[in-house]
C-alpha cells in the first residue's frame, strides 16, 4: 500500500511527512504508484533510489535491468501477456529456481500465479516499474509484435492488395482490410504506440516503401517498415476505424478512434493528407493517463508558480500563454482549469478540437466550416452566465476584442498565442486592431513556454564546459556562479537517446503598473521585456540555465530550445 511505504520514508528520513502528504493525495487524484509521483515531485531523485531502500528494507535484492544483458530464451518463460500484465520480467534461471524482477515484492498473488504459470520456484528481485516495462518492450519486441506480425504478412501469399497506380476498388479494399493479419498489424501500431508513450503515430508513404514513425517526448523515431504492397489496405482499415470515406482518397479527411488497452480508453484524433505517393496519417494519441495536469509537476520554478496561481485565481482579466505548436500551452491551461475547478464557478471552453474531456467544465468544439467559429462561440459563451472563459486560441482581431471586453466586464479569461516570447504578446493583440489602452486594462498575466526534453537519470554524467560555451549562455553573471552541466551518455533505458522524458521552461510575466504604463505609452517590446526583468522576471534562456545546473537538461537541448535574449 502507498501509504504503508511512505511511512516507512518518512521513518527512514527519506521523505517527510509533508512530501508524503502531497504525493498521496496525487497518487489517489492520478491513480499513480508513490514512487512515481515522489520523483515527479522532487521529494526523491529516482525510483531507483526507493527500490533500493526497499530491497534492503524487505532483505531482498534490488537490480538495476539497463545495466545487464537478459537471456531471451529466460526472459520467454513468462509470456507476454502476463508480464505486461504484472509488470515482471524473468532476469535468470538456476535449476529449479526463476529470479523475476518485479516492483512490488510484497503482490503474493503475483509471485504465485507465475509459480503455476512457470512451475519454477520464484525469488523476486525489486526493479523500478518503469524499467521493467522497458525491458519487456525490448526483449519481447519481436513475441508476437509489431516486426512478427509484419514478418507474416511479406511471408502471406493469400494476401495481396493492389497497387495504388492501379486504384484498388472499394470492394478490393473492403476484403483486403478484413484480413486478421492485416487487422492485427494496424491494431499493434496503435497498441505499441500507446505502450511506449507516444504522443503520435505517423504514417508515409512514398514512392517504393511505407514508413512508420512514433513521436516521443517530442522526437520522431522510425519503427519497423510496412510492406508496401499493403499501403491501402493499411490506410483503409484506419479509415474504417475513424468512421472516414474509403473511396475518397483525393481530398484531406479527419476522424477519430476510440480503443481500450489495459483496461483504459484512449481517443485518436485522425488526419489523412493526400500526398504525391498516396496518403499520409497521422494519429494523435489522446490518452488521459499521459496528460499531466498537476500545474506542481510541469516544471515551474517556485516563485514563477506563485506568480502563476496568484493570477488565476482572479475575479477578472485575460491571462495568455505563448509559444509555438508542441510547446505545452494546452496542457498549461488544463491545468489552471483544473486547480480553480470547483462548484461554485462556470467553466466554458471553446477548442479546436476538444482533445480531453473535464467533469464540471463546459467544453465546445470550434466547427468553422459551419460558422462556430471562437468569435461566435465567445458571443455565444458571454449570454451563458460564464465566471471563466478558455478560449483555445486568439487568431484574428475579432476574437481578441471580445475575448478582452470579456476579460473587462467581469470575466476571468485564459487564451494563447504564438509569439515567441512573453513581452512580444502586447504588440502582437495590438497589431490585431485591438486598443493598446484596452490590453493594458485587462491583461493580468502573460507567460511563455517551451517544452525541453529531460536528461536520462539512470546513465547521466557530467561535463566540462569550455569558456566560450559558458559565454555564449549569456544570461545575468549571478545564474553562472557554479555553473555545471551534464548529458546523458546512453542505456537501455533510454533507448540509447540519453534523454528520458520532457518538462517546462516558462516566462513569467505579470503585467505591473509600470508594465502597463510602458503599454499605455506603446513601448517596443524590448522596453517591456527590460521593466519585466527588472521586476523579476526570468527569460526562457535563464529558466534554461538553471535547469542544465540542477542536471535536468543538457547544453545542447538549452541552444537547440531557446534563445538568447
Amino acid at each position: 500500500m502507498p501509504s504503508e511505504l511512505g511511512a516507512v520514508l518518512v521513518k527512514a528520513g527519506k521523505i517527510n511527512q509533508e512530501q508524503l502528504d502531497k504525493a498521496l493525495a496525487v497518487c489517489e487524484e492520478k491513480k499513480e504508484k508513490l514512487e512515481t509521483v515522489l520523483v515527479q515531485l522532487g521529494a526523491i531523485e529516482s525510483e531507483d533510489e526507493v527500490s533500493n531502500f526497499i530491497g534492503k528494507h524487505l532483505k531482498i535484492g534490488a537490480l538495476r535491468l539497463g545495466d545487464i544483458e537478459l537471456n531471451p530464451e529466460v526472459v520467454k518463460l513468462i509470456p507476454l501477456d502476463i508480464a505486461r500484465k504484472f509488470k515482471v520480467i524473468s532476469v535468470s534461471k538456476l535449476n529449479k529456481t526463476l529470479l523475476v524482477a518485479i516492483s512490488d515484492p510484497n503482490n503474493i498473488y503475483v509471485l504465485d500465479a507465475l509459480k503455476f504459470i512457470t512451475g519454477l520456484t520464484i525469488q523476486p528481485v525489486i526493479s523500478p516499474e518503469k524499467a521493467i516495462e522497458k525491458a519487456i518492450e525490448s526483449y519481447y519486441a519481436d513475441s508476437g509484435g509489431f516486426s512478427e506480425i509484419v514478418k507474416g504478412l511479406e511471408d502471406d501469399p493469400d494476401l495481396e492488395v493492389v497497387s495504388q497506380e492501379e486504384g484498388p476498388s472499394e470492394t478490393d479494399l473492403l476484403s483486403a482490410i478484413q484480413d486478421k493479419p492485416l487487422v492485427k498489424l494496424v491494431d499493434s501500431i496503435i497498441s505499441d504506440a500507446i505502450r511506449m508513450n507516444a504522443s503520435d503515430i505517423h504514417l508515409e508513404t512514398y514512392e517504393k516503401r511505407i514508413r512508420v514513425r512514433y513521436r516521443n517526448d517530442g522526437e520522431l523515431s522510425e519503427m519497423a517498415p510496412l510492406p508496401f504492397k499493403y499501403r491501402s489496405a493499411i490506410v483503409s482499415r484506419i479509415k474504417i476505424m475513424a468512421e472516414l470515406d474509403i473511396s475518397e482518397r483525393r481530398l484531406p479527411q479527419d476522424g477519430r478512434i476510440k480503443v481500450k488497452i489495459t483496461g483504459r480508453t484512449v481517443d485518436l484524433r485522425v488526419s489523412v493528407l493526400p500526398t504525391i505517393f498516396g496518403e499520409k496519417v497521422v494519429m494523435r494519441i489522446l490518452d488521459p493517463l499521459a496528460l499531466q495536469v498537476d500545474l506542481t509537476a510541469l516544471g515551474f520554478r517556485e516563485q514563477d508558480l506563485a506568480k502563476f496561481n496568484q493570477k488565476i485565481r482572479l475575479p477578472f482579466g485575460i491571462i495568455l500563454v505563448t509559444g509555438p505548436t508542441g510547446s505545452g500551452k494546452t496542457t498549461t491551461l488544463y491545468s489552471a482549469l483544473k486547480q480553480i475547478n470547483t462548484v461554485d464557478v462556470n467553466i466554458m471552453t471553446a477548442e479546436d478540437p476538444v482533445e480531453f474531456n473535464f467533469e464540471g467544465i463546459n467544453q465546445v468544439a470550434v466547427k468553422s466550416d459551419i460558422g462556430l467559429t471562437f468569435a461566435s462561440a465567445l458571443r455565444s459563451f458571454l449570454r451563458q452566465d460564464p465566471d471563466i472563459i478558455m478560449v483555445g486560441e486568439i487568431r484574428d482581431g475579432e476574437t481578441a476584442e471580445i475575448a478582452i471586453r470579456a476579460a473587462l466586464t467581469g470575466h476571468l479569461v485564459f487564451s494563447t498565442l504564438h509569439t515567441n516570447d512573453a513581452p512580444s504578446s502586447i504588440n502582437r493583440l495590438i497589431d490585431m486592431d485591438v486598443p493598446f489602452y484596452l490590453v493594458a486594462s485587462a491583461t493580468k498575466l502573460i507567460m511563455a513556454q517551451r517544452m525541453v526534453r529531460k536528461i536520462c537519470q539512470n546513465c547521466k554524467k557530467e561535463v566540462n564546459l569550455t569558456r566560450e560555451q559558458v559565454e555564449s549562455l549569456n544570461v545575468p553573471d549571478e545564474l553562472l556562479k557554479n555553473v555545471r552541466a551534464f548529458r546523458g551518455e546512453g542505456c537501455s533505458q533510454c533507448n540509447n537517446t540519453g534523454k528520458s522524458g520532457r518538462t517546462g521552461i516558462f516566462e513569467v510575466m505579470p503585467i505591473s503598473p509600470a508594465i502597463e504604463n510602458l503599454i499605455l505609452s506603446k513601448a517596443s517590446d524590448t522596453e517591456i521585456r527590460e521593466q519585466a526583468l527588472k521586476e523579476g522576471m526570468y527569460g526562457l534562456r535563464m529558466c534554461a540555465v538553471e535547469k542544465m545546473k540542477n542536471g535536468i537538461i543538457s547544453i545542447d537541448e538549452l541552444f537547440a530550445v531557446t534563445a538568447s535574449q
